[in-house]
């Protein structure tokens, strides 16, 4: 289904049942509604999961957020995963919620917070294998891709409005470097807390050297290489100017990225967020490929890669502010013209930390990160209930929990944690879900009622504080 179609969906109607079912609103003191499907119509059940969900319900005096964990946090499993085997191997095809395609990014992340688990649940184990098989599959098929159908007899919606070499099997083909440093992120994190090698056959090597050859090809030093994309659309973001391939962009070491982890365009081609992430990712893939042996001229070349985008960051990627001193801009086009601005989408230039590609305590990411959390940032919002950042994809005026999420991910202040918690736990608009974006003074106006990145996410975010700043959410 189109995405756009979701994003002028409000909840309203959804929320005003639920609120109904609830004595005393947002008190977090009333008998909250059972809003998570019934344990036979759930997807997957993780025992693991389970005792999380109950161990920090009983441990958690705040009754609302530990509803909002329970429902959120096992959202992904609950309700996105089709978990099988093919060929004796696990394959595991993960839809983002209401729309039935898988994402490279969005898959990554949903179960990006389970992997912890996996000494617990050898099943949820096997799962997040499956993933990773099947994100193998994807990048295979076309590495330019951003999202995909298991059923590759399914027609994208997107084939007679889309100029560029849709296959079979593809439900959008918007080339964004996230998505093919989403995979080797989890496939990092998997292997850091399993150990188990037997994920990384021949076929993921041969994924992973598409992954290098496709970052080289779009660094354009030989030409703007083989991919253009362009739509047929009255939606600004949703094409790419200049015959599909981008606005100009001076050759310099950085990966063009047309289009955002938000799935809008870019306006310049070096989307930085998202060059800071293939850095730390091309350097996980080389401990990856080293740890497997036999591989040294990959993981050479990986992190060859590596240093040079690192390099032109550094070279490229800073701007001075007058306000706020150096900062990261958003995007770049080696020209010397920068767009400042921030995302509420991961990678973002707030979400860095999170990913590993800088310290949080770097003074250009605390900088960068004073003006992404202002009001000179032209995407934050802050209104009578909420305040974070948007994005153009919903438009003006509409917070995405996700940002609330990060800047609490991201930070080590009580305070700014616990107005992170607090603000998170009013968003809902009553249905016991996060969702896309809300409107910065009516959460009730909110879109994509089924949004499972944004659920699993704000799980991650609730038992990272019990874990290690649980008092706060007493």
């Amino acid at each position: 289904m189109d995405r756009r179609k979701f994003i002028r969906q409000s909840g309203l109607a959804t929320a005003g049942l639920v609120i109904a079912a609830r004595s005393q609103g947002f008190s977090g003191s009333a008998d909250f509604p059972d809003v998570r499907l019934p344990l036979a119509s759930r997807k997957f059940s993780s025992k693991a999961v389970e005792q999380l969900i109950s161990d920090l319900r009983r441990k958690t005096a705040n009754k609302e957020l530990g509803w909002l964990f329970e429902n959120c946090f096992p959202n992904t499993l609950d309700t996105t995963v089709d978990f099988t085997t093919i060929d004796g191997k696990p394959d595991t095809y993960v839809i983002t919620g209401d729309i039935d395609a898988m994402w490279l990014r969005d898959s990554s992340a949903q179960v990006w917070p389970y992997i912890p688990l996996c000494h617990q649940d050898k099943e949820l184990q096997q799962l997040i294998k499956g993933v990773i098989n099947r994100q193998v599959k994807n990048i295979l098929k076309d590495p330019y891709a951003n999202a995909f159908y298991k059923d590759e007899t399914k027609e994208s919606e997107w084939k007679h409005t889309d100029i560029t070499e849709m296959k079979a099997g593809i439900h959008e083909r918007k080339w964004e470097i996230d998505s093919l440093c989403y995979p080797i992120r989890l496939s990092h994190g998997y292997l850091a807390e399993t150990g188990d090698m037997s994920v990384f056959d021949d076929q993921w090597v041969a994924a992973m050297r598409l992954v290098v050859a496709t970052f080289r090809e779009q660094q354009r030093f030989h030409g703007a290489g083989p991919y253009t994309f362009q739509r047929n659309t009255a939606w600004a973001t949703d094409g790419v100017p200049m015959g599909g391939y981008g606005y100009p962009a001076r050759p310099n070491g950085l990966i063009c990225s047309m289009f955002r982890p938000s799935d809008d365009a870019t306006i310049y081609p070096y989307l930085i967020p998202s060059n800071y992430f293939a850095v730390e990712s091309l350097l996980q893939l080389e401990s990856i490929l080293l740890r497997k042996g036999n591989l040294e001229q990959d993981a050479k070349a990986a992190k060859s890669l590596a240093l040079q985008v690192s390099d032109a960051l550094k070279a490229h990627a800073i701007t001075h502010h007058p306000k706020y001193g150096n900062i990261i801009a958003y995007e770049t086009n080696g020209f010397g013209s920068f767009n400042l601005m921030d995302d509420a989408n991961v990678p973002s230039l707030l979400s860095l930390p999170y990913l590993g590609a800088i310290k949080a305590t770097d003074p250009l990411y605390k900088q960068t990160r004073n003006y992404v959390l202002s009001l000179d940032n032209p995407f934050y919002f802050k209104g009578t209930k909420l305040a974070g950042t948007g994005g153009p994809h919903i438009g003006l005026d509409m917070v995405w929990p996700m940002s609330i999420v990060m800047q609490g991910l991201t930070s080590n202040d009580e305070k700014e944690i616990k107005y992170c918690l607090n603000t998170l736990q009013h968003c809902h608009a009553g249905t016991g879900f996060m969702h896309e974006s809300a409107h910065k003074d009516d959460p009730a106006k909110f879109t994509r009622k089924w949004f499972a990145w944004a659920n699993t996410i704000f799980g991650e975010f609730i038992w990272k504080v019990y874990r290690e700043k649980p008092a706060l959410l007493q």
